[in-house]
């Protein structure tokens, strides 16, 4: 088991990764809050809740905390699911001394910390991921949000959890496509700070997609050390956490073209990935031998899913990204393999034929 501090300007706590964690919980909640709740509420999805809820109750001797359900999808990340968990909180009695827990995948826990951090302006809440992409990624930092129909994460906050678990166990459960999905934010991981990662990835896929556990904790635990670090140099994206939106200008845009039905996050992040290698070779961050590295194995961990859309239509979708500001458009780009740059000048030519190329490459056999 690893246990990885985050320290923060706003708050400290720590992500535990290792492989039987929901069974010992409670415990755990009750050290980190350093105070016992009143009242635990757990948000999760259906699907999550009929697989895994044995093993996470086994954690509450008494006193079972109260369900919410969220149904799963990007199509339901948005603010009248907010309203309506909010209100079922509010039916039920929660109050500012109740702690939620988020269990489940990336949208469970993006929506679960932006309702913990509004709901009577702001109760504790914990995060138990239970997807690879929410383990290495999305659960740590503090990120929540919803989406709007302009684009994605439009409405949100920093708002850090008490404490993290991710548990492996749930991963021998996830599909097959949510697993590779979650790669790909590992590879993103290597690419822009962490060599050793990327090589580990390279070396180790049949481990890896074969959810060897010991391989999946070196993995996990290595990329939550690698954003810990950086949220924890900067909190609210000023500076050197911007190099973790690497892929995520033009992966964004897919998903929104794409009505948030086509592509999972992680799927849409590779891709975004190859169109940042195609920048990065036509401007000479990267070499041929390491863009060739980073394509192969962004390949190995695929396939996509392939969707009909002109170039056109991506950068028009790429123009509403929040990370944008004051007119100018923000764009990461890796250099070689253990680093990244964010470029404030990347023309509308360069963008038009990394999506191209990123189009026209990677479909689904």
């Amino acid at each position: 088991m690893a246990n990885i501090p985050v320290q923060t300007t706003s708050a400290s706590y720590n992500v535990l990764t290792g492989d039987g964690l929901l069974r010992s919980l409670l415990p755990r909640t009750v050290r980190a809050l350093g105070r016992k709740p009143q009242r635990i509420f757990v948000l999760t999805s259906p699907e999550i809740w009929a697989l895994w809820s044995k093993s996470f109750l086994a954690s509450f001797q008494k006193d079972a905390p109260a369900v919410l359900f969220l149904p799963a999808g990007e199509t339901h990340k948005h603010m009248r699911s907010v309203e309506a968990l909010a209100r079922q909180l509010a039916q039920a009695g929660a109050d500012r001394s109740s702690l939620l827990i988020a269990f489940g995948g990336g949208i469970v826990g993006d929506l679960g910390g932006f309702l913990a951090a509004i709901y009577m302006r702001g109760i504790d809440y914990i995060q138990v991921p239970t997807t690879l992409l929410a383990q290495v990624d999305s659960s740590i930092g503090g990120k929540t949000g919803a989406n709007l129909p302009e684009g994605k994460n439009l409405v949100g906050c920093f708002y850090q959890p008490r404490a993290v678990f991710a548990d492996v166990a749930p991963l021998q459960t996830l599909p097959e496509r949510e697993l590779r999905a979650g790669l790909f934010e590992s590879i993103k991981a290597g690419i822009i700070r962490d060599a050793r990662l990327f090589t580990y990835l390279e070396r180790n896929s049949a481990a890896v997609l074969g959810r060897d556990p010991k391989a999946l904790e070196h993995v996990i635990a290595a990329s939550i050390r690698m954003k810990a670090a950086v949220v924890s140099e900067d909190e609210r994206e000023s500076g050197v956490r911007m190099h973790l939106n690497l892929g995520h200008t033009l992966g964004h845009a897919l998903e929104a073209a794409t009505s948030y039905r086509k592509f999972l996050h992680g799927e849409a992040v590779g891709l975004g990935m190859i169109a940042a290698v195609e920048i990065g070779l036509e401007r000479k961050t990267l070499t041929a031998a390491q863009a060739e590295r980073i394509t192969r194995l962004i390949d190995l961990y695929g396939p996509f899913p392939h969707a009909s859309l002109s170039p056109e239509k991506l950068l028009a979708a790429s123009s509403r990204d929040k990370k944008h500001s004051a007119g100018i458009r923000r764009f990461v780009l890796p250099v070689g393999i253990g680093n990244a740059v964010v470029v404030e000048d990347v023309t509308t030519g360069e963008l038009t034929r990394a999506a191209e190329a990123m189009l026209r490459k990677r479909k689904t056999p």
